[in-house]
């Protein structure tokens, strides 16, 4: 369930709301008792779980040979 942020436009009082999604948005503030309570538009929280979400998961566990260039010039012999 997301938690939801909420300002009175009357008081300015702030407040978060763990709801469900298809519960209905509150309306009502807890500090001035108007209905000028709104829904706020914030940033959502997400957690990253399981494998593959750190560096040390792909890191391979030998060393990388670095390859050398090839020197692709013929050498040409006068006679």
């Amino acid at each position: 369930m997301p938690i939801y942020e909420y300002q009175c436009q009357s008081c300015g009082h702030e407040l978060e709301k763990l709801q469900k999604i298809s519960d209905a948005p509150l309306t009502d503030c807890p500090a001035c008792d108007t209905d000028q309570l709104v829904k706020k538009i914030s940033a959502a929280g997400f957690r990253l779980k399981g494998t593959g979400w750190y560096e040390t998961d792909f890191k391979n566990k030998g060393k990388k040979t670095e390859s050398k260039p090839s020197d692709s010039k013929s050498s040409k012999s006068e006679a």
